[in-house]
């Protein structure tokens, strides 16, 4: 692992081929990529959930008489909403248009994190995974204990225009940098710093590939710092602790 010299390089993995149900994806990236000790291997959320088979037909939802309704008031297809409440553990909002959810899994997004881009069939839908932190975990083991990887959505923000890359799920990272006590520049204590490192390496990956490059991996090299032996608490330690939500 080479030491940290403060630069930060990212670079898009050409050549993969179409991900499909089964295939295993450290075993791909491997094949296509040189990775290093300490690198940081990026995958888009898309990639996974194709490789577990979360890919879905609109017809295999039976639209309920709550997803009928919502779709009426959204204009949205029913059987898509059905699949975004079969994801949901709660729908916070529904209103112009738009359904955001907080998942099964505790995140809060648009449509349960449900998408309909880059899908090689018609009428299909692809899931989040069921467990992002396990499939990073999975991958890791499949490439090398001494990476990391991150698996990223795009995420929008609700004060912000634009969406941008999260990590859902991360395997040996340190996800949190927590600087709470310790001192800036001028020697002062800091009381509420924790930079979401796993955010924004996911972030930093995707300026080097764009929607429709069908490039679903970037390595991040130069974050040897917050690389861990053991694969970490994953990016569950990001999202915030309902106790601590003041828009709810």
């Amino acid at each position: 692992m080479s030491e940290s010299t403060g630069e930060l390089r990212v670079i898009p993995v050409q050549g993969l081929p179409e991900i499909e149900a089964g295939a295993k994806l450290g075993e791909l990236i491997a094949a296509a990529a040189e990775i290093e000790d300490g690198d940081l291997v990026v995958i888009a959320q898309k990639a996974v959930s194709k490789a577990e088979g979360r890919v879905r037909h609109l017809s295999s939802a039976i639209p309920g008489a709550e997803a009928r309704k919502l779709a009426a008031v959204l204009g949205k297809e029913p059987a898509l909403v059905q699949l975004i409440l079969d994801e949901s553990a709660e729908v916070l909002r529904a209103e112009r248009g738009v359904l955001i959810t907080e998942t099964r899994h505790g995140f809060v997004c648009a449509n349960a994190g449900i998408d309909t881009s880059n899908l090689p069939d018609p009428d299909t839908v692809c899931l989040l995974p069921e467990d992002p932190d396990a499939s990073a975990r999975r991958i890791r083991s499949e490439l090398n204990t001494t990476i990391g990887v991150v698996i990223s959505d795009s995420f929008g923000r609700a004060w912000r225009l634009g969406q941008a890359e999260v990590a859902i799920g991360c395997a040996g990272l340190t996800p949190l940098d927590d600087w709470r006590g310790r001192r800036d520049s001028s020697g002062r204590k800091l009381e509420a710093t924790l930079i979401a490192v796993a955010d924004q390496a996911a972030a930093a990956a995707d300026l080097v590939r764009s929607k429709d490059s069908r490039i679903p991996v970037a390595i991040v090299r130069g974050l040897d710092r917050f690389m861990t032996t053991d694969d970490g608490p994953g990016a569950a330690a990001i999202r915030r602790p309902q106790g601590e939500d003041l828009f709810r």
